[in-house]
């Protein structure tokens, strides 16, 4: 077994081939995030540095981190070049074809930077020598996981945004870990911080790994921490790349006096619980037992509908949230539960590292923790933790079938951020690819007697077919279409929620299974 290296036969193809893929989709449906993005072009080529947080004349402010302000402003710098017109902030939702080409291409060119980073990650997989079918080497399925990932090709390049971008930051700091330059992705993970902080989901599990397994350079023979082995030039050089990157980032706000104001567009804690459009998490399965609880409720004249709040959890822009039975959970709720739900992997990375691979997991029992818990969770969050899964699942059998379940379970669940007619057989037919290429390379990859997912998880994706066929087919020809609209999200979200949730303890399981193992060992 030797890390891949020679994987440039088949990755350049892929590359290129899901590259003009994108360039199809340039005149697709397009959401408001389109708008956003417009906006911030118009606000840090326009206005001076000191009024970028302060502009409100769209509703949608800028609320990223400095550096990717910066990101824009450098993007603008092109735009101008297509359409001036686009770079005024007064000139609200303009959608010129001008414009329309140039921030589509402007997602498919900085791309690159998540390709370059998915080759990195190709080069760090072990296989062996001589595999002739290209379907039984991990390189290759591991390339196609990441660069035809649904779930990126759908948000990104027709719903619109730069993730795509970030996740190249995250893959290749990932991949600087698991080649053992922790410098590098200590590095790589500061800047993605600064340049979206929704990615503090995984911060813990960054800090632990880096101060137990960098700053302690050498373990007992049993593998625990030996503390004359502290390095405190190591601690040192880590703090001083963090407080680098973040200077830079914060700093001309900082000197301006600004900085409350920019947190204060960061962290809206206003915002309802959940997102417009409901993640699959805990706290979708929580509104779902409030609203019913509260028809039970109406039904049994126990309570009275005039008197109930108006759905007012959800909301997407800022105001304030209340159940209507159930206790209204607040943003310390939400952070309590998420640093519970974590304490227990980053104490195992703590005693026994176990190598990048073992912080790898924990960084996806932390993605996953804050995706389920968190406060105003967006449902594309759920790639934070299927981009790295991908890595596992290709060397890992028990890693494989949470993949399998994860992956089919939280690309559904964008389903509705793509709700247009024109583009429902573009989104089926990618997910079919995507799904059939993802259950057969695995399959092929980890071969055995007994199959990748247990009775009752296959049954479970069986079921999300029938919801698919119901909330894509069936809703959008009945009456309760006009009646509830709402319902197709409300099925989609839940029923998703409950896969979330087993495959955050399928994956938990998997990581204390291997700490007890060690102990016996």
């Amino acid at each position: 077994m030797a890390p891949s290296s020679d994987s440039s036969g088949f990755f350049f193809p892929l590359a290129v081939g899901v590259s003009l893929l994108k360039c199809l989709f340039i005149n697709c449906y397009r959401s408001t995030d389109f708008e956003v993005h417009r906006n911030w072009l118009a606000i840090t080529h326009s206005l001076p540095v000191s009024r970028w947080y302060h502009e409100n004349t769209s509703q949608w402010t800028l609320d990223y981190p400095p550096l990717f302000a910066w990101f824009e402003f450098g993007l603008s710098q092109a735009a101008r070049h297509f359409d001036s017109d686009m770079l005024r902030v007064e000139n609200l939702n303009c959608a010129s074809p001008p414009t329309v080409l140039f921030q589509r291409l402007s997602v498919i060119v900085t791309d690159l930077l998540f390709i370059y980073a998915a080759r990195e990650c190709c080069r760090c997989i072990q296989e062996q020598k001589g595999h002739r079918d290209v379907l039984s080497r991990p390189s290759f399925v591991l390339a196609v996981l990441l660069l035809w990932n649904f779930g990126l090709l759908i948000v990104d390049h027709i719903h619109f945004q730069y993730n795509g971008f970030l996740f190249g930051f995250l893959l290749l700091s990932l991949a600087k870990h698991l080649q053992g330059r922790h410098f590098q992705g200590a590095l790589l993970f500061s800047i993605l911080l600064n340049l979206k902080h929704i990615f503090l989901y995984v911060a813990p599990a960054y800090g632990v790994f880096l101060l137990r397994s960098y700053c302690f350079t050498h373990n007992n023979k049993d593998g625990s921490l030996r503390w004359t082995s502290f390095s405190f030039l190591r601690l040192l050089s880590l703090g001083s790349i963090v407080v680098s990157v973040f200077a830079v980032s914060f700093g001309p706000f900082i000197t301006m006096g600004q900085l409350p104001q920019v947190l204060s567009r960061l962290f809206p804690f206003k915002r309802g619980l959940c997102h417009a459009y409901w993640a699959p998490n805990i706290w979708a399965l929580y509104n779902l037992l409030d609203k019913a609880l509260t028809a039970v409720g109406v039904r049994l004249q126990l309570l009275q509908e005039a008197n109930l709040p108006q759905a007012s959890m959800t909301g997407g822009l800022v105001q304030e949230f209340q159940h209507a039975v159930l206790p209204s959970v607040s943003p310390s709720v939400t952070l309590v539960c998420t640093v519970i739900s974590i304490l227990p992997a980053l104490s195992s990375i703590s005693v026994r590292p176990r190598g990048s691979r073992g912080f790898l997991r924990v960084l996806l029992i932390c993605a996953l923790a804050s995706f389920l818990f968190g406060w105003h969770v967006h449902e594309k969050a759920i790639l934070i933790a299927i981009l790295p899964l991908s890595i596992l699942a290709v060397e890992s059998r028990e890693d494989a079938g949470t993949f399998l379940l994860l992956s089919s379970t939280g690309h559904y669940s964008l389903f509705p951020l793509i709700f247009t007619a024109a583009e429902l057989p573009i989104k089926v037919c990618l997910m079919l690819m995507f799904t059939i290429f993802s259950f057969a390379a695995l399959r092929k990859l980890h071969s055995g007697p007994s199959c990748l997912l247990r009775p009752l998880e296959a049954v479970y994706l069986l079921g999300l077919v029938i919801v698919a066929l119901g909330c894509e087919v069936v809703f959008p020809l009945s009456p309760w279409k006009q009646r509830m609209p709402f319902l197709p999200l409300l099925v989609t979200s839940t029923y998703c929620s409950v896969g979330v949730c087993w495959s955050f303890l399928r994956l938990y399981v998997g990581l204390l299974t291997t700490e007890n193992k060690l102990k016996q060992s």
